[in-house]
């Protein structure tokens, strides 16, 4: 399973990873995917797709799932009840409520909905300080 990597040592907190994220998946919000980390510089979070997703088990109507091929914890928010439990239950505080709808949850979906080879994030970061790396557990 591919994850994305950051090197904070090549971070300039310039929050181009961000403003791809918001452009691939067509939002204005931007509050969800961005924390101060503990030098003071802005850093982009992501889900790690976790191998035991506590969203996942938390999601009483099936909307996050695990899909068992890419590995990856898939949000579907058709089926999206807008409870947050998903939130509540990530333990790594990833998942935000998009502020834009106040319905449905940020989540990375490594821009699976793109035709890139590589999520946005990834491919528009001018330090070269994202990547996109197999994990093996």
């Amino acid at each position: 399973m591919k994850r994305i990597k950051i090197n904070r040592k090549k971070c300039i907190g310039c929050l181009t990873c961000v403003t791809a994220c918001t452009v691939a998946h067509g939002s204005r919000d931007t509050r969800g995917r961005i924390v101060i980390d503990s030098e003071g510089k802005y850093a982009p979070i992501y889900c790690r797709h976790c191998t035991r997703p506590e969203c996942v088990y938390a999601c009483p109507t099936g909307a996050m799932r695990r899909d068992d091929e890419s590995g990856y914890v898939i949000y579907d928010k058709s089926r999206c009840a807008s409870c947050f439990m998903c939130i509540m239950a990530c333990p790594y505080g990833v998942l935000k409520m998009d502020y834009q709808t106040n319905r449905e949850v940020m989540k990375c979906d490594m821009c699976l909905s793109t035709e890139s080879e590589y999520p946005q994030c990834v491919a528009k970061c001018p330090m070269g300080a994202l990547t996109l790396e197999e994990v093996y557990k």
